[in-house]
């Protein structure tokens, strides 16, 4: 069984294992404790079968697995993207505790960020404009969007249950979620999961995030994202394509490299997520819950930007 005092004697096995430091373990526990008694004394139903809740909050019978051991049980999932049934060995559970250990657990980790983006336009504070240091070619710049697949496992049901899921960009069977990052890196909005049929441009659209921007402010995208701002009232900058008929002259290739030297921020932010497994794998869970996955993993990786922020690039040359 894995346990916290053998495990923080290892601190690169640690890392390898959670994606976290013990110090950075401690420090999101911290966090993450109060947030759970807040959850658990607003539950009014049971943990297992989602009845009506009878007792005070900490009745029934008591976890096999104390808070800490329940948190890092969460973080091993999501960094090694373990089974179930590897899971509870690793823990001392069955694999269906381990699951309801782990449900619970992400519900939790998912409110520990609001993603600033996603608040009303009215309860959001200024953007502090410290950034436009970095964004000095593009001091408008608000959100730099892109989208990230992961696969999935083929749908059953037939080819009509199949075809929505399928990418022709990856030739299998994914699902979408668009991410909008800050010039820095760190995650202001995660759309919901979609289809991987769905293509950028109409999930931009139908997550209506361009008309959140405020008048001054402006989106940074790639060529995908052609048209998606027609209707628009805000600015989507994004490099020109070149075209048989209409080729990109020396200035458009210039501004073009200047473009993709800020946008590159979101491929490092993406790349982030990334090195939680659960997200770079073929996901094998309920699809319903990829978003809340993607939404736990965005917390961690939000915490790590803000105490080691990404490399900031300089003007293209």
């Amino acid at each position: 069984m894995l346990h916290l005092d053998l495990l923080t004697t290892k601190p690169r096995a640690f890392v390898s294992l959670t994606g976290h430091t013990p110090a950075a373990f401690e420090t999101l526990y911290a966090t993450f404790a109060p947030a759970y008694q807040r959850y658990r004394t607003a539950a009014d139903t049971t943990r297992r079968d989602g009845q009506p809740r009878r007792r005070a909050p900490g009745g029934g019978a008591p976890h096999a697995l104390d808070l800490r051991h329940r948190l890092l049980l969460a973080l091993v999932w999501l960094k090694v993207y373990p089974t179930f049934e590897v899971l509870g060995l690793f823990f001392g559970l069955d694999k269906g505790n381990a699951r309801r250990n782990l449900l619970e657990i992400l519900e939790v980790l998912e409110t520990l960020d609001d993603f600033p983006f996603e608040r009303d336009p009215a309860d959001r504070p200024p953007q502090p404009r410290s950034f436009a240091a970095v964004m000095t070619d593009f001091p408008t710049v608000r959100l730099v969007i892109d989208s990230k697949e992961q696969r999935i496992e083929r749908p059953g049901g037939g080819q009509a249950a199949q075809k929505p899921f399928y990418s022709g960009k990856k030739k299998a069977h994914t699902l979408k979620t668009q991410l909008a990052v800050s010039p820095l890196g760190l995650i202001e909005s995660i759309s919901p999961s979609v289809p991987g049929s769905v293509n950028d441009v109409r999930l931009l659209r139908e997550t209506r995030l361009l008309s959140q921007l405020a008048e001054a402010e402006a989106a940074l995208t790639d060529k995908g994202y052609e048209g998606a701002d027609k209707g628009e009232a805000t600015v989507l900058l994004l490099p020109k394509k070149d075209r048989k008929k209409n080729p990109c002259t020396e200035g458009d290739k210039a501004r073009n490299r200047l473009i993709a030297r800020y946008r590159i921020v979101v491929e490092h932010t993406i790349a982030q997520l990334n090195r939680f497994t659960v997200l770079r794998q073929v996901y094998r869970g309920g699809r319903l819950r990829h978003n809340q996955v993607v939404r736990a993993v965005a917390v961690l990786v939000n915490r790590r930007l803000r105490v080691t922020p990404l490399k900031c690039y300089g003007t293209a040359a």
